[in-house]
C-alpha cells in the first residue's frame, strides 16, 4: 500500500516513519511505499536524510535482538509535484502548514497586539490560521477526489476540527463519502495519563470522552467495569500526579467532574494564560522558527546519522518546552519523562490505517462528522469522540447527554468554525469578522475587526 504524506518536509514526519517500521502485522496490509511531497525540496532532503538513518538503527535493534528478521521498511519517495504524490494514493496524510512559522507566528502576534491570546489553534490566531489554511485544504481535498478517488484521507493540518469538515464536505459533495478523518494526539495523551493516576492500564480502559478538537473533557476511564475517575478526583495527590492536574488544579477537576483535554487551560484560565503568553521572550512560532531553522540549516551538510541527531535533539527539545507558558502560570514543572518520547497522533494514524486496511476492528478517538452520536450538535458538524473502525471507515459512538457548560462552548466554536469555513470559501469580511467575534476569547467585535485589518483579510 502507498502511503502520501502532504507536508512531507515537516519535522514530526520521522515519528510517521517510526511508527511504519514498528509496525509488524499482516504483511499485506502493510504500507510499503511511502511518499513525502513538500513545496520546499530543501525540506524533504533533510527529513529523507533522518529518515534513512532510522531504518538504519531500526535494522540493526532487529539483528541484535534474535527476532525474525522484520519486514522490508517502506521505500521513500520525495516529490514537489502535488499530483504526482497523490496518484495510486491509498492512505493521504495531510499535514500542511500554510505560510509556514512565518504565518504561525503572525498569527499569535497580531492578536496579542490587541491584548488577546494569541495561540496558533485557540482564539483569535486559530481562526486567522484557519482562515488561511482552508483554501489550500480544500483544494487538496478536489484533487483527491480527482486522482485517488478510494483513498483515505487522514488530516492532521490544524486547525483540525474545521479543516476536517471543510474537506469532508469536498469529498460529500463529489458522491465520494466520508472517507477525511482526523486526528489529534491530545486525547490519546490525555486519557492515558489519567488511566495511569488512576491506577488503570492504559491499554485496557475504556475512556468517555466527548467534545470538538482542542476542546474535549474526559467524563470516565473504566476498567473491568468500574469507573476509575472518582476515585481519581477524591485522591489529592493522585490528582495532582500528571500534566492536567497540575495545570488545572484539583478543586477545578472536582468542581467540573472531568479532565478537560490541555487546550481548555486557555479558557478556564484565560488570564493567567494570556499573561504568561506576553511575559514570555518569544511565542510558541517564534521559538519553532528558531529552532527549527538550525535543524534543516544544520541538515544541509550533514551526514544521515548527523541529521538524525539533530532531529532527535531538536524533537526532545520541542517536547520539553511544549505548552511553557501555561505550565509558567500554574506554578512551574517539568513534563514527566512518559510524556516526551512523542509518539501520539503517529500512532494513532497507524491503528487507523490498519483497521481500515486489514478490517481489524477497533475503537479510536477520532474527528468524524457526529451523526447523531453527541446529542445537541448538527449531523455533519466534525466532533472528536471515541469510534468504532473497520474496513468501513470510522462510526462515532454515542456520548449520551452533555453538560451544559460543554454543550455551550461547543456549540459556540461549532458557530465560530463554520463562520470560518464559509469565509474562506467565498472571501466573505461578513462571516470571518462573525467567525472572529464569536470566539469567546476575543472580547469586543471592533478588537475582531481590528484583527482582520490588520491580518488583510480577504487578500487582495
Amino acid at each position: 500500500m502507498r502511503l502520501t504524506v502532504l507536508g512531507g518536509g515537516g519535522f514530526r514526519v520521522p515519528l510517521v516513519h517510526r511508527a511504519l517500521l514498528e509496525d509488524a502485522g499482516d504483511p499485506a496490509g502493510r504500507i510499503t511505499e511511502l511518499v513525502l511531497h513538500d513545496t520546499e525540496r530543501a525540506r524533504l532532503d533533510a527529513v529523507r536524510a533522518v529518515l534513512a538513518h532510522q531504518a538504519e538503527r531500526h535494522a540493526a535493534r532487529g539483528e541484535g535482538s534474535g527476532r525474525p528478521p522484520a519486514s522490508p521498511p517502506p521505500s521513500v519517495r520525495t516529490t514537489t509535484d502535488l499530483d504526482e504524490a497523490l496518484r495510486g494514493a491509498d492512505f493521504v496524510f495531510s499535514a500542511i502548514r500554510v505560510g509556514g512559522l512565518d504565518g504561525r507566528t503572525r498569527d499569535e502576534r497580531l492578536p496579542l497586539a490587541e491584548g488577546v491570546l494569541g495561540q496558533e489553534t485557540v482564539g483569535a490566531g486559530g481562526v486567522l490560521y484557519g482562515l488561511r489554511t482552508l483554501p489550500v485544504a480544500v483544494r487538496i481535498a478536489e484533487r483527491v477526489a480527482e486522482l485517488a478517488p478510494s483513498a483515505w484521507i487522514v488530516n492532521f493540518t490544524n486547525p483540525a476540527g474545521m479543516v476536517t469538515e471543510a474537506m469532508n464536505r469536498t469529498f460529500r459533495e463529489r458522491g465520494l463519502g466520508e472517507r477525511v478523518i482526523g486526528i489529534c494526539d491530545s486525547p490519546v495523551g490525555l486519557c492515558r495519563r489519567t488511566a495511569r493516576a488512576a491506577g488503570a492500564d492504559p491499554d485496557r480502559a475504556d475512556y468517555d470522552y466527548v467534545g470538538l478538537n482542542h476542546l474535549g473533557w474526559l467524563r470516565r476511564v473504566v476498567e473491568d467495569g468500574s469507573d476509575r475517575l472518582p476515585g481519581l478526583l477524591a485522591d489529592e495527590a493522585r490528582l495532582t500526579s500528571f500534566e492536567e492536574g497540575r495545570l488545572f488544579g484539583a478543586e477545578w477537576l472536582r468542581t467540573l467532574g472531568a479532565v478537560p483535554n490541555e487546550y481548555l487551560h486557555y479558557y478556564y484560565f484565560n488570564r493567567e494564560a494570556l499573561a504568561a503568553v506576553q511575559d514570555a521572550e518569544a511565542t510558541r512560532g517564534e521559538f519553532l522558527r528558531q529552532q527549527q531553522a538550525r535543524f534543516y540549516e544544520a541538515s544541509r551538510s550533514s551526514s544521515p546519522a548527523e541529521a538524525y541527531t539533530a532531529w532527535e535533539r531538536t524533537r526532545r527539545e520541542r517536547e520539553e518546552t511544549y505548552m511553557a507558558e501555561s505550565r509558567e502560570a500554574t506554578g512551574g514543572w517539568e513534563r514527566d519523562t512518559c510524556d516526551l518520547e512523542g509518539g501520539g497522533y503517529d500512532r494513532v494514524a497507524l491503528a487507523l490505517m490498519r483497521a481500515i486496511s486489514r478490517n481489524e476492528r477497533t475503537k479510536l478517538i477520532l474527528n468524524v462528522p457526529n451523526r447523531g452520536a453527541v446529542p445537541g450538535l448538527g449531523e455533519d458538524a466534525v466532533v472528536e469522540v471515541p469510534c468504532l473502525v473497520d474496513a468501513g471507515g470510522a462510526r462515532p459512538l454515542s456520548v449520551g447527554p452533555v453538560a451544559d457548560d460543554q454543550l455551550g462552548l461547543m456549540l459556540c466554536l461549532k458557530a465560530v468554525e463554520r463562520s470560518a469555513i464559509e469565509a474562506a470559501a467565498d472571501g466573505s469580511r461578513r462571516a470571518a469578522v462573525r467567525a472572529l467575534a464569536l470566539h469567546p476569547l476575543v472580547d469586543s467585535v471592533r478588537v475582531a475587526e481590528r484583527i482582520l485589518d490588520a491580518d488583510g483579510f480577504p487578500a487582495g
